[in-house]
């Protein structure tokens, strides 16, 4: 529980900096998001806070039948050491001040002294919804489920909760 406090008070000091808007065109449009929350938070005996980084380049977006489709790639650390790094694709829907953002991430997981979810190649799927704070940062809420498709011996995926930050730089 230490652990998920440290970190949300970091995520709020990375709330509280006033980052400086950059009104040149020419530099690239990417953002990060930094999130915190709660692994597998539906096994009470191995859920554990978690702290991650994912960076978005929106220059490197197409549009689509799908939506606007852009590749993203990072990371989670949970207090017990498990770890996820992971890339893969999401869609933005702009809905006004909210917008909702689907992903899929296969990824490299290891348990470190937390669960074992049965394979090193976990894919991730997330939903996150989040609102603007102002023209270049949003505050949002995602949920998401990594499982490995049935690839190990055993799958007993993992649920997860997390307030997200995402600031464009």
């Amino acid at each position: 529980m230490r652990f998920l406090v440290k970190f949300f008070l970091i995520f709020l000091m990375l709330i509280s900096f006033n980052f400086k808007a950059v009104a040149d065109e020419n530099l690239s449009e990417t953002e990060l998001n930094f999130y915190t929350g709660m692994f597998d938070f539906s096994d009470n005996k191995q859920k554990a806070g978690l702290f991650g980084l994912e960076h978005q380049n929106e220059q490197l977006f197409r549009n689509s039948a799908l939506g606007k489709l852009s590749p993203i790639t990072g990371g989670f650390l949970t207090e017990n050491n498990a770890f996820y790094l992971y890339t893969g694709v999401q869609a933005e829907y702009d809905l006004g001040f909210i917008k909702i953002t689907p992903s899929f991430a296969p990824g490299y997981y290891n348990y470190g002294n937390g669960k074992d979810l049965g394979y090193p190649l976990e894919f991730k799927s997330e939903v996150k919804m989040s609102f603007d704070l102002s023209e270049n940062s949003h505050l949002g809420m995602s949920y998401n489920h990594i499982s490995n498709a049935s690839l190990g011996t055993k799958n007993p995926g993992a649920n997860s909760y997390m307030i997200n930050f995402l600031k464009k730089f």
